[in-house]
């Protein structure tokens, strides 16, 4: 088991310092949902009070700072599962089936780097969002909560990514299917309250798991440290983690009885 963790680490540093090394990897994951963002608070910060169903909170930005560490979650997943398929299409894969380094370790090193890179990066997002006026209520365990549960999504988003990776072996393939499952994202209730929604549109967000995800990572800031909150946030991620790395894990499988 040590060496098996060792390995990991190894290949997490390798999978990190990858992705600081090209730009275009890291950036969209940090600029485009602080942008959203800011056009968001820009829009709604002075209307909030006067729309029915929207819950008490200092400015907007106290709101949506859960979805801006949502999108750039879901955003890292692209880029840890490109990675991925790069590797692939490179042959450093085939290289790291060939060598000793333990079968397992093919998909932990990656999952792990996508943990550490979330903690850092939902770090990021709350401390600009604590700079421009963002308080947050459950104070230093509500911050942590939030930071570990930004964390943990990346396991089942970075095991969303290997999943296609595995299944498709290209880079195009991985990035041209995820913009499907942003549109998750706009249809629940990252960036508006569902009590706000009505039609069709509740409906979808009702059933959606990332409004769940999403609404308990929220508590966290503007009702105050909310453990049973959180514990609902963390069975969605469980549950999306069963059926994610559990699907990587069968697809490699698969790949490596082809190889």
């Amino acid at each position: 088991m040590s060496l098996a963790l060792r390995q990991t680490w190894a290949l997490a540093r390798r999978a990190i310092a990858g992705t600081f090394q090209v730009p275009q990897s890291w950036f969209p994951a940090l600029f485009f949902p602080l942008l959203l963002m800011a056009i968001f608070t820009a829009s709604f910060d002075r209307g909030i009070a006067f729309i029915p169903g929207f819950p008490k909170v200092h400015g907007y930005l106290d709101f949506g700072i859960s979805g801006t560490v949502l999108q750039g979650v879901l955003i890292g997943g692209v880029t840890s599962g490109a990675f991925f398929a790069g590797d692939i299409e490179r042959g450093f894969f085939d290289r790291l089936v060939t060598s000793p380094v333990s079968r397992i370790v093919l998909l932990t090193n990656r999952l792990a780097a996508g943990v550490l890179l979330a903690a850092c990066q939902a770090t990021l997002f709350v401390l600009i969002g604590v700079a421009f006026g963002v308080r947050i209520e459950g104070g230093v365990p509500g911050f942590l909560t939030l930071v570990g549960l930004a964390a943990l999504l990346a396991i089942p988003i970075g095991g969303l990514g290997i999943l296609l990776a595995l299944r498709t072996g290209s880079t195009e393939a991985v990035q041209g299917a995820f913009p499907l499952f942003f549109a998750f994202m706009f249809f629940s209730s990252a960036f508006f309250p569902r009590e706000t929604m009505s039609g069709w549109f509740r409906t979808v967000a009702d059933v959606n798991p990332i409004s769940h995800l999403v609404e308990g990572m929220r508590a966290q800031v503007i009702e105050g440290f909310r453990p049973g909150a959180a514990a609902i946030s963390l069975a969605v991620i469980a549950g999306f983690a069963v059926c994610t790395v559990g699907g990587s894990a069968l697809a490699l499988r698969r790949r490596l009885g082809a190889v």
